[in-house]
């Protein structure tokens, strides 16, 4: 059988590889390593490349990428894309998941992380607009100063000493309060204040388990930008048990400009340092020998021009130069030489067209390259092959030492050309992602990474063909990435920085910089309130923005603010349903069942026929106790949409209510089939089963819905309440104990706990926790009636008969608000 030939891709990276001239005392000692048993002094952990830009460094350890590859080892990149150690963990995980090693508890505990952090950056902006001086420079300070205290704003950290001590001291402090209150479980609150605690224990325990059945290495590129966050975090992984024992069939390298911080002065017996400078001559000549270049007048203009920068070097020999250039020649870098030296039109217009993307790939290079249709294969081959050129997944990109000169030559030489060039291609990526859409809802644009980079680019393209025509459409989608996360938002902050840059267009710039500051101190919270800050003119994006920042604050948990927000957003626009919609959630979210109720009416007169604003009323309706006008919205909304878990969940828990069990329980089985891990489905369907008098499916139930959802109050005190319906008052404590961990001010799991204490015999503590579940709800009439009965146990039956009257009266004819649950929200 005929063995299957290698792709262009697999055979151009082969040819390199053979021709990789030089650093061969590097190669060896990396590929020894594998022989060296790690209890052996000779083996080392950390291999750390370091030199100029241009010296090759990155070359280099994609090289050792391939050796280990080469002796069986997993592999994982992380570059100058992420921002954060919780960033860095979660490349990795990613990688890992797409070699079949999933690191499952890290993904959920990473997920976790990004949403308690949204929630603490709104709090470090509600803290700073509710200082007396509101977002005078002083209150800024002040918010900063908290987070820099708290180390939330990655890389910043060492240069804290520069800092005000007293600000920093008064704003990490106020901060810290106000996150403790916020968080009441530990863990959340340590995912916000030091997620490396819980993140980097799970991480070393998911790579022990890979590592036992193949080696590991992990590469760490441009470390002189992401060294300031992750080089404390590595050296303490590697050299302290602080977060536990990493494995040692790990090895890590990294690479960056400068030498290992002073921290690792002490571990040089597992560090190999490999610092990296311009070729030598004879390494120089040995590479232009090797490449045919021989002729000694060449050489020494080759060896002048490139100082020995190994990617110059590469470049230049590539073009198999036959004699020197004008050495009067004005043209100023080694690329326009080499440019000149090329005697292929073709391939030097080839080069200099894809300098302006920011990646490539052949669809790319296609819309980028004017040939002929037989030449692309060559001609993309051929670029492929070049020095400056590195491969990141599926794209390639140039060396920024070629590619940001490439990009001066062709701003300075024709600005209008500079221009019609990016036009053309910001509409190729126009049609692409309006090709994309045709396959998509608007409402998934922004979750799909192929939209995204499409987007990015477009607008990468647009804002350097023409700055001002495009910014506003850069800011509005700057603002509506606000509403999806930090490491959607990211991209968007960095990519101003970008074309600030490349295009040299200093507002641009200022607004890149401006954005970079503000979402490293407040995230997408303090994103918006810059743009809104600096924005004229159009009314529909402002409305959009304060809509979006409406929503990042109510994601903290700033639920007035939110509010607040909102109505600033439907002055500017009436009709803006986004802003009622928020309303609705953030008044549930605040108890306000009834307002919220009132702003679903104006929602569904805008959008009459979306099936959630239906679903969304017939929940309100549910909360409310209005099961019928519930159930004709749900039922309503159903017909519109059959596929929507939440739906069939809220009708169910409608007809529970009613009595109705066989259909309640079809209901809640259609759920839990549209989505088996539906905990709020799962507890709901418990109490189905209690009705029923089944104590074993109703725990069962409960159980599954507590293991997909542990932190949960409701869950924990139905349980409880399970279990003490079944006789097990000790263990319903446990959940009852949980559950007042989780929200101290949670009345039904005081009068829940009180009653399995009476009935232990526990009369004192019973009567404290009653005590308390109506100091919080004074017409809790189910927690009188526990009181009462205690009170007869203890002699007090004046107390029980107060008691008992007042439950009777509230029962009878007043309000009960005792023990409602909260709404089922998605």
């Amino acid at each position: 059988m005929a063995q299957a030939r290698p792709s262009m891709q697999e055979l151009i990276r082969q040819r390199r590889r053979a021709g990789f001239v030089g650093r061969g005392a590097e190669r060896a000692a990396f590929r020894e390593n594998f022989d060296v048993p790690p209890e052996d002094e000779r083996h080392r952990f950390l291999f750390h490349v370091h030199g100029n830009a241009g010296v090759g460094k990155t070359f280099l350890i994609r090289e050792l990428e391939d050796i280990a590859g080469e002796r069986g080892a997993l592999t994982a990149w992380v570059d100058e894309g992420v921002g954060s150690v919780p960033e860095a963990m979660a490349t990795l995980s990613r990688q890992f998941g797409a070699h079949g090693h999933r690191f499952k508890e890290l993904d959920r505990l990473l997920a976790a992380h990004r949403e308690r952090r949204h929630e603490a950056e709104a709090a470090a902006v509600a803290l700073l607009e509710s200082e007396p001086e509101g977002v005078s420079a002083t209150g800024m300070a002040v918010a900063r100063a908290g987070l820099v205290g708290l180390g939330m704003v990655p890389g910043v950290g060492p240069f804290a000493g520069v800092l005000d001590a007293a600000q920093l001291a008064r704003g990490a402090d106020r901060l810290r309060a106000g996150l403790s209150a916020r968080f009441r479980n530990q863990e959340d609150l340590q995912l916000v204040l030091s997620p490396e605690t819980i993140l980097t224990p799970v991480l070393l325990s998911e790579l022990s388990q890979t590592a036992s059945a193949v080696p590991i290495v992990l590469f760490f590129d441009t470390y002189e930008r992401t060294g300031p966050f992750l080089d404390r975090w590595l050296h303490e992984l590697m050299t302290t048990h602080r977060y536990g024992e990493l494995s040692a069939d790990v090895v890590v390298v990294t690479a960056g400009q400068l030498p290992l911080a002073t921290r690792w002065g002490g571990f040089a017996d597992f560090v190999a340092d490999i610092p990296l400078g311009p070729f030598t001559e004879a390494e120089a000549r040995d590479l232009l020998a090797d490449r045919g270049v021989r002729d000694e007048p060449v050489v020494a203009e080759v060896l002048r021009l490139t100082g020995g920068l190994p990617v110059l070097v590469s470049t230049l020999a590539e073009t198999h130069p036959a004699e020197p250039a004008d050495v009067g020649d004005p043209s100023g870098t080694a690329v326009e030489r080499f440019l000149k030296w090329e005697p292929d039109p073709l391939r030097r217009a080839a080069a200099l067209a894809c300098a302006l993307p920011r990646t490539l790939d052949a669809d790319v290079f296609r819309a980028v390259v004017d040939c002929p249709e037989e030449q692309f294969d060559e001609l993309y081959a051929w670029l492929q092959g070049m020095p400056f050129v590195s491969e990141r997944g599926n794209r390639m990109r140039y060396h920024d030492l070629v590619r940001v000169p490439m990009l001066r030559l062709q701003r300075r030489q024709s600005p209008r050309g500079w221009t019609e060039h990016h036009r053309r291609i910001a509409q190729t990526f126009t049609r692409w992602r309006e090709q994309a859409e045709a396959h998509l809802d608007p409402s998934e644009f922004w979750t799909e990474v192929d939209w995204r980079e499409l987007r990015l680019a477009e607008s990468y393209h647009s804002l350097c063909a023409g700055p001002r025509a495009a910014m506003t459409t850069a800011l509005t989608d700057i603002a509506t990435a606000c509403d999806h996360g930090d490491d959607i938002l990211r991209p968007w902050v960095r990519l101003l920085v970008e074309v600030g840059e490349d295009a040299d267009v200093p507002a641009v710039r200022m607004w890149g910089d401006g954005l970079t500051e503000a979402h490293a101190t407040g995230g997408a919270a303090e994103v918006l309130r810059l743009l809104l800050s600096r924005a004229r003119g159009d009314e529909a994006w402002l409305a959009q923005a304060r809509a979006s920042r409406g929503d990042a604050l109510a994601r903290g948990g700033d639920h007035q603010m939110a509010l607040e927000e909102y109505d600033h957003a439907l002055v500017l626009d009436p009709d803006l349903v986004r802003a009622y919609r928020g309303k609705v959630l953030t008044r549930s979210a605040l108890g306000d069942y009834r307002g919220a109720l009132d702003d679903l009416r104006r929602v569904l007169e805008l959008e009459p026929d979306n099936p959630y604003n239906v679903f969304l009323r017939g929940e309100h309706q549910r909360i409310l106790g209005r099961y019928d006008e519930a159930i004709q919205d749900l039922d309503r909304g159903i017909r519109l949409d059959p596929n929507q878990e939440f739906a069939w969940a809220s009708r169910g828990a409608a007809r529970l209510k009613r009595g109705e069990l066989d259909e309640a329980l079809a209901d809640l089985n259609r759920a839990l089939e549209l989505k088996p891990d539906y905990a709020w489905a799962l507890a709901r369907r418990a109490r189905l089963w209690r009705a029923h008098g089944d104590r074993v499916s109703q725990l069962t139930d409960l159980d599954r819905a507590l293991a997909l959802q542990p932190d949960w109050a409701w869950g924990r005190c139905e349980r409880g309440d399970a279990l003490r319906g079944a006789g097990r008052d000790e263990e319903a404590l446990v959940d009852y104990d949980r559950a007042l961990a989780l929200d101290p001010g949670y009345a039904s799991a005081f009068a829940s706990r009180g009653a399995s204490l009476s009935k232990l015999g526990r009369y004192e503590e019973a009567l404290a926790d009653l005590d308390r579940a109506l100091e919080l709800n004074p017409s809790y009439a189910w927690a009188l009636e526990r009181r009462a009965t205690v009170h007869r146990r203890l002699g007090a039956d004046d107390r029980a008969v107060a008691d008992e009257t007042l439950a009777a009266r509230l029962i009878n004819g007043g309000p009960w608000t005792g023990r409602t649950p909260p709404t089922n929200r998605p």
